[in-house]
């Protein structure tokens, strides 16, 4: 916010008057808001709601407790779950006059399972009257502690109960301060809450309107009461801005119409201008020294507002991540085939969503819009704790609500739902910008501290992850585990980079971490974006002006045309040398539709993967589609006795992440597996990925580290897979020093039986004939998350199961000499060994792909293995 627009006067008040005089000055406090249960969660009832019904049990105990800081002693605002033994959930209040006790109880329609219910407590002994029994209290405190959990027995006498929060992080120490800036709290639940959650600054939206054209000051959703106008502290680091407004638009015209939402943050007046048109409201935020928060991506007018409004935020870390279960599974808006998950899916589970906003937000910083990353969770709403999703805001000159704003803008920040990432490009925090020039290096060193182990860490480049950053999960005294952080990048254009990092949890749950984009400009080298990002924008404001020509205004729908103005000017990477170097041209016509049928109808290629894969321009690729009937419209059903198995036609990279594992993937080794309860899923099996021997790293089907060849500089010449009549797949390739090996896949009805094999046509006995085979699953959806938890490794056996737990794939082969998964990628791995083989001899070795639907896995790989003759 500019200085000579804030109020010099802040409310400092101790907690409990906070609370007496707002409640006292805004209307009846609303501290016990619920949403009804949903079925499948038991109800949630307190003891005065059981008498009010009659239903109270003869007998009750009473249950106290406090929590304090393991190490200090200090007392400790938190927040405290109380589900008894049976299911249904309790809640505390607070035993001192002056404490403080704020229940919620939130449920989703979308998922009766994403619940969330809790009491934040202030920093005094809690209490609540309970029938006997076995009970469970967790207690947590915002990020920075270890969570507790007791086992607690009510019987006859009453119990009293400490909770020692262990702190694992202390952030502020180090500078670094949190935010929520999408909160729908009451301004007299906040000062109890923002304590419990650790949370420093938060921006409740008091002004929320849904209908369009209709002025905040009439919102229909808004908080009611008085509105300060200047800074609310609770104590000297938690503070609340308590003017904030959302335009969350779902009706327009008096007709059902969603546009979306967008935030003002931090301005000083009543905004009196309805949306849209946006501009007006975009000029009134700027002058108040407000910021504009992008919401959530999928919006329909959502891709508008960076070009018309001038967003600054965007919440890489938004409200549909919850502690709870992942509710929201359908999108609205589908996910172009270069975003993750890919194959325009429309909805995914939590990682899928996670790397569709990441894709989002991609898209817009490649086309030249630098926004900066923030969090909201939409507590007050949804079933999830205030402050679950957060930005940290470094101020290494200590806490204040100006410099934190500023630090927020400028993008001195990371994101996080779990790990602490500290990270600096050439010595500097994100947002800093380089002049630099042509081949200039930089260097990246950081920290990671999770909670939990890291699973891995990832260096970002223009939307692409193109350094892995390895874990040692190092414990600290704290129980921690730390990570160092090391990398070196030359640039030879203009670009941004960031660092992202994940943290497995159990139940297949997973949180991480997102640093703000370090940018760079070289002169003469503009930022350029992949040309799919510029037809996504642009794709995306032709939908909506389509959408909405009928119920907008001319003067909206112009707003609309200038963003699609905005984005057709985008300037796009020329990457007709990466094609060529790439791809493979169809050898005539007869070829050219097997491979057009293979990739679009097949694999559900866009032009632009075709082009990619073939080196036709588009128009070339769209006459010859048109030409063959070739489209999503004439698609035929896939049905068989078999799995579908084909060539693996290049244009998509197999992976999602470790893209720097893999360059320039060749696809002479590399099929497609098609999942037989889902036409459109498949996994790309690599065999064989690698063959290493005496000789040393004898072949890889991509260029990462050398090969015997390369040290020759010899390059190989390109194959491809026979194609047999009865649906099999065969190659093989003869090296320049007389070694031969090969491959064959043979479909059936629960898989696919492979063959490989090596001829030793040296005049030397080959050793150490290790095999890498790889299963990559980024084409299968619901196998595709990047983790090792739905990962089952029993040698010789490799595999991954559903996230609904119900579907596996299987893969095994023998004379197995490893199996292990690799989640960036993410792949499975049952890589054999080839016993010795002597001048002019032939090795073969077996191996296996299943598909199998049933929950008992244990059982059904003793039937593979029974039936493959493998031993486990």
């Amino acid at each position: 916010m500019h200085a000579n627009t804030v109020p010099s006067r802040k409310h400092f008040l101790p907690t409990t008057l906070l609370l007496a005089g707002l409640s006292a000055g805004l209307g009846a406090p609303q501290l016990a808001a619920q949403t009804p249960s949903k079925p499948g969660a038991p109800a949630a009832t307190s003891r005065a709601e059981l008498e009010a019904t009659g239903r109270a049990p003869a007998r009750v105990v009473r249950l106290t407790g406090r929590v304090l800081d393991a190490e200090t002693g200090q007392a400790l605002a938190a927040r405290v779950y109380l589900e008894a033994a049976d299911g249904r959930w309790e809640y505390v209040e607070s035993l001192a006059p002056g404490g403080a006790a704020v229940r919620y109880d939130k449920a989703a329609r979308a998922n009766p399972n994403s619940i969330e219910r809790h009491t934040s407590v202030s920093a005094h002994p809690f209490t609540a009257e309970l029938p006997p029994g076995r009970y469970r209290l967790l207690v947590e405190r915002g990020k920075e502690y270890f969570p507790a959990t007791n086992s607690v027995v009510l019987d006859a006498e009453p119990v009293e109960v400490r909770v020692p929060l262990r702190r694992w992080i202390d952030l502020a120490a180090r500078g670094w301060y949190s935010g929520d800036t999408h909160v729908h709290r009451t301004f007299e639940e906040l000062p109890t809450v923002m304590l419990a959650e650790d949370l420093n600054v938060a921006f409740p939206l008091s002004y929320w309107v849904t209908r369009a054209f209709t002025a905040p000051s009439a919102g229909d959703k808004n908080l009611g009461g008085v509105v300060p106008s200047a800074l609310v502290e609770v104590d000297r680091t938690h503070v609340f801005w308590p003017r904030n407004t959302e335009y969350e638009i779902f009706s327009t015209g008096g007709r059902s119409h969603t546009l979306g939402a967008v935030f003002v943050l931090g301005h000083t007046s009543v905004f009196t201008q309805g949306v849209p048109p946006l501009r007006t409201v975009a000029e009134r935020a700027q002058a108040e020294g407000a910021l504009l928060d992008l919401d959530k991506h999928n919006w329909p007018w959502t891709m508008a507002l960076p070009p018309v409004m001038g967003v600054q935020l965007y919440e890489l870390a938004n409200n549909h991540l919850w502690r709870t279960e992942f509710a929201f599974t359908n999108w609205g808006t589908p996910a172009p085939p270069h975003l993750n998950p890919p194959y325009g899916g429309q909805s995914a589970d939590e990682r899928g969503w996670i790397h569709y906003t990441l894709g989002n937000y991609y898209a817009l910083l490649n086309a030249g819009f630098p926004l900066r990353p923030t969090a909201g969770t939409a507590n007050g709403v949804h079933p999830v704790p205030l402050g679950f999703g957060r930005v940290y805001v470094h101020l290494p000159d200590g806490f204040d609500y100006e410099a934190w704003k500023r630090g927020l803008d400028a993008g001195r920040s990371f994101v996080t739902t779990g790990p602490m990432l500290f990270a600096q490009v050439n010595g500097r925090d994100p947002g800093a910008r380089f002049q630099a020039q042509t081949g200039a290096t930089f260097q990246l060193t950081g920290t990671v501290v999770s909670e939990q182990p890291l699973t891995f860490a990832e260096l970002v480049h223009n939307g692409v992850p193109v350094q892995l950053l390895r874990t040692q999960n190092r414990r600290t005294p704290a129980g921690a585990c730390e990570n160092t952080l090391s990398a070196e990048l030359t640039l030879a254009e203009s670009g941004w980079l960031a660092v992202r990092c994940w943290e497995d949890r159990p139940d297949d749950r997973v949180r991480y971490a997102h640093t703000a984009p370090w940018h760079v400009e070289i002169p003469g080298k503009p930022l350029l974006a992949p040309a799919e990002d510029r037809a996504f924008l642009v794709g995306r404001m032709r939908d909506e002006i389509q959408r909405s020509r009928a119920l907008l205004p001319p003067e909206a729908l112009a707003e609309y045309e200038q963003a699609l103005a905005a984005y057709d000017q985008v300037p796009v990477r020329d990457d007709s040398a990466v094609l060529r170097a790439n791809h493979r041209a169809p050898t005539n016509d007869a070829d050219l539709r097997y491979w057009l049928e293979n990739m679009v109808w097949h694999h559900r290629y866009t032009p632009a993967e075709v082009r990619a894969a073939t080196g036709l321009t588009l128009a070339e690729v769209d006459a010859a589609l048109e030409r063959f009937h070739i489209g999503p419209a004439t698609r035929p059903s896939f049905t068989g006795a078999t799995v579908r198995v084909l060539p693996y036609p290049g244009g998509r990279h197999p992976r999602s992440g470790f893209l720097d594992g893999a360059l320039e993937p060749q696809r002479e080794t590399k099929l497609s597996v098609f999942t037989p309860w889902d036409d459109a899923s498949y996994v790309v099996v690599d065999v064989p990925e690698a063959v290493w021997s005496n000789l040393g790293l004898t072949y890889l089907a991509h260029t990462h580290v050398p090969t015997v060849w390369t040290a020759q500089q010899v390059t190989l010449p390109r194959l491809e897979w026979n194609r047999r009549t009865d649906g099999a797949l065969d190659f093989e390739r003869l090296l320049p020093n007389g070694i031969a090996f090969g491959a064959q896949a043979v479909p059936g009805r629960e898989g696919v039986r492979f063959e490989l094999w090596l001829r030793n046509g040296t005049a030397q006995t080959l050793t150490g004939l290790r095999i890498q085979n790889c299963v990559m699953l980024k084409g299968a959806a619901g196998f595709n998350a990047q983790t090792s938890q739905n990962k089952l490794l029993n040698t010789p056996f490799a595999a991954v199961r559903s996230e609904d737990g119900r579907r596996w794939i299987i893969t095994a082969w023998e004379q197995c000499d490893h199996t292990w998964a690799n989640p960036p990628v993410p792949c499975l791995h049952s890589d054999p060994k080839f016993p010795d083989c002597a001048p002019g001899q032939t090795q073969r070795l077996r191996g296996w792909l299943w598909f199998y639907q049933g929950v008992e896995i244990e059982a059904e790989l003793r039937r593979l293995a029974a039936l493959a003759g493998l031993t486990v």
